[in-house]
């Protein structure tokens, strides 16, 4: 009996592959990814040599890959973004600007990816690792990218999506009569005219989510052989860990592999 018991210990412990997207996206998985090493899962994070935020832990074992950029210029663009969303402005004036930010840090993600699915000895060993699932942030598609190439199941941790591709891959549905849109202001209480307002918010959502997320689809393509879109590497999701509260924003429809983990960002204390 304590043959067998033991088995099923060793049995319990899986080997994951996290491919995590950097600065505070990074924080909240770090908290998952360091609790599942201290159970004895084999946990290796794949990440680009010049991050902002992840860093080697005894928990899981970090394999680094090159980059086209320096720590100064990433720092220097993701600075100015942020920077950009605390101005004021008509709607014309922040539209433009968020074409220029979003695209110029978009670069950096693709550029990042582009280098890992090039790095054919860091390719070869994740083959040979005989991985049971892959957790990423769909935030950036690189990860998605590898679940499909490795066959493995894709657990997706997030916040959300720009432009409710989360929602379109899910199939969930996002009336706009009471689920408001990010940045509206508004409430899922509208008035006619506002709902007509939180409808139309979906229009420049959508055309820079085209240049902002479709270099990823090239990638796939190139890398798969095979065409692949954006919704392909979304919809292979076994899992979506949503990192939100209904508590603190307003509810909406879920799918059932949809689990909603809000509570993750609260203080330990």
């Amino acid at each position: 009996v304590v043959l067998l018991l033991s088995l099923l210990g060793l049995a319990a412990a899986g080997k994951l592959l996290v491919v995590p997207a950097d600065g505070s996206h990074w924080l909240s998985m770090r908290e998952v990814v360091d609790i599942l090493g201290q159970k004895g899962h084999a946990v290796v994070v794949v990440a680009p040599e010049v991050t902002t935020r992840i860093k080697p832990s005894k928990n899981f074992v970090m394999k680094r890959y090159s980059v086209p950029y320096t720590q100064e210029e990433m720092e220097k663009e993701f600075q100015a973004f942020f920077h950009f969303s605390f101005e004021q402005g008509s709607f014309l004036e922040r539209f433009v600007k968020a074409y220029r930010g979003i695209k110029r840090i978009t670069n950096f993600g693709v550029a990042s990816c582009g280098h890992l699915l090039q790095n054919k000895e860091l390719i070869r060993y994740l083959e040979d690792s005989k991985f049971d699932a892959v957790l990423t942030d769909p935030v950036l598609l690189c990860g998605a990218i590898l679940a499909k190439h490795l066959s493995l199941p894709a657990v997706y941790f997030l916040r959300g999506i720009p432009c409710g591709l989360d929602f379109e891959a899910t199939q969930c549905p996002k009336p706009p009569s009471y689920v408001p849109r990010g940045f509206t202001q508004l409430t899922d209480r509208m008035s006619f005219l506002q709902r007509v307002k939180n409808l139309l918010h979906d229009i420049p959502d959508h055309f820079i989510c085209d240049f902002a997320f479709e270099p990823y689809s090239k990638l796939a393509s190139e890398f798969l052989q095979q065409d692949v879109t954006v919704q392909d590497l979304l919809r292979q999701a076994s899992v979506w860990l949503l990192r939100s509260e209904f508590v603190l924003e307003y509810p909406r429809p879920l799918m059932p592999n949809i689990i909603p983990i809000g509570g993750l960002n609260c203080a330990h204390k």
